[in-house]
């Protein structure tokens, strides 16, 4: 693929018209965390986090370039991710929300590599920072998995703009 824009034949949609597009893909709902050099801790709610590679073991996240905790993120060696539990969408809107520090009063501790990592999420993975590409409107930062921890308990999940839960009904 080309770094050329041009959509060729067709017109390039709206971001409003790709956002309704990507909100119908159910995805489970984190958040990434990050201790600065003070050290202080920082965080926002992803949504965009996947799995890249299991030799070696990477995942990826993408924060946007107005997010407040982008340059903490792009100055630090380790970062965490926090798989949040379907009963923790107050935490998945705390981390959302601008204006605030988001730790101040909120049960955390810090992982082997030094990231906060949320109590009671359903997992939490710490990473090296390996890669960082910018992207559009977007960092896409890509860590190497140094350590896994998964909790029992049933996933938060976001789908068409709604925080739903996981359901099993068998096909």
């Amino acid at each position: 693929m080309s770094s050329d824009q041009s959509a060729g034949p067709f017109r390039v949609v709206s971001g409003e018209e790709f956002r309704r597009a990507c909100g119908r893909f159910a995805a489970g709902v984190s958040i990434a965390t990050v201790m600065d050099k003070s050290p202080a801790p920082h965080g926002v709610t992803v949504s965009s986090f996947t799995s890249v590679s299991l030799d070696p073991p990477l995942i990826l996240i993408c924060l946007g370039h107005a997010a407040v905790s982008l340059p903490p993120f792009r100055a630090a060696g380790y970062f965490g991710i926090n798989i949040l539990e379907e009963n923790q969408r107050a935490l998945s809107e705390h981390f959302a929300r601008k204006g605030h520090h988001r730790f101040d009063g909120l049960d955390w501790r810090p992982g082997e590599t030094g990231v906060p990592l949320i109590a009671g999420a359903l997992a939490h993975i710490e990473c090296a920072a390996v890669r960082r590409l910018p992207a559009g409107d977007h960092d896409i930062i890509i860590g190497q998995v140094v350590r896994a921890r998964v909790h029992k308990g049933e996933p938060l999940i976001h789908f068409a703009s709604r925080y739903r839960r996981l359901s099993d009904h068998s096909l």
